[in-house]
């Protein structure tokens, strides 16, 4: 299937777990897409496997979301040859887990600066190509904590609850430009952010879960497929919950 041929995607955070996911599942889908990552080599060997595998045009990107100026560079120069940006997947993003008594300034600043300001900075960057155009799809990645919340993670789960508002906000903003604004909040996802729990700990995820198992990066991707395409037109400023039914 090719329902995203001939568009241009950005994915950040490409390089691994759910970003490396999404770029290849919007490749096997045609598009032609962008893999954004914080080291250039990693960056350029993630586009040559993905263009292999999906034997669609990939190329790297360095970028440093946590600085605006980084991202507006980096977008400009990445979609230069092409012209045109149709899609933007904002997931690059940080956890650092402590109890509120010991959270540390630096931590709680470095998640801000990553998933908060680096996510609006991918939409201010990317909405000032897409309102050229008058269209475009951005998909923003929040959490289950950004709703539920999660002991030992106030700030995380603060950061990605101003995630999913900040793509409601641009929801409302941006629509009037034909630009749809959505976020997924993934469970638990089989990444290596959750690499260091323990197995005991990982099979009660699990059975709490209704569907009885943990999630992958491909139903995470599957999910973002969808919203940017244009089975989805009518679908914006919403988010999307992949977490097998864990918050029912």
């Amino acid at each position: 299937m090719n329902e995203l041929a001939d568009q241009v995607a950005l994915v950040t955070g490409a390089t691994r777990g759910i970003g490396y996911a999404v770029a290849a599942e919007l490749a096997s889908h045609g598009a032609r897409v962008i893999a954004a990552g914080r080291d250039e080599d990693t960056a350029a060997r993630c586009a040559r496997t993905l263009s292999e595998q999906t034997g669609t045009e990939v190329s790297g990107c360095v970028v440093d979301v946590s600085e605006f100026g980084s991202v507006a560079a980096a977008v400009r120069a990445a979609v230069a040859p092409y012209g045109r940006l149709d899609i933007l997947v904002a997931n690059a993003g940080i956890m650092d887990s402590a109890p509120l008594g010991a959270i540390t300034e630096p931590s709680l600043r470095a998640m801000y600066d990553t998933n908060v300001a680096g996510t609006i900075a991918c939409l201010q960057a990317a909405s000032r190509i897409m309102v050229r155009r008058g269209s475009g799809s951005m998909v923003v990645l929040a959490s289950i904590v950004g709703r539920d919340g999660s002991a030992g993670q106030v700030g995380y789960s603060a950061s990605k609850a101003a995630i999913a508002a900040a793509a409601r906000s641009a929801a409302k903003e941006l629509g009037r430009w034909g630009i749809r604004v959505n976020a997924v909040a993934p469970g638990i996802i089989e990444t290596d952010l959750i690499s260091g729990i323990p197995e005991q700990a990982r099979e009660r995820y699990a059975q709490s879960t209704p569907l009885g198992r943990l999630g992958t990066p491909a139903d995470v991707a599957k999910a973002v497929r969808f919203l940017v395409s244009e089975d989805a037109g009518f679908i914006t400023g919403q988010v999307l919950g992949i977490d097998g039914g864990l918050v029912l």
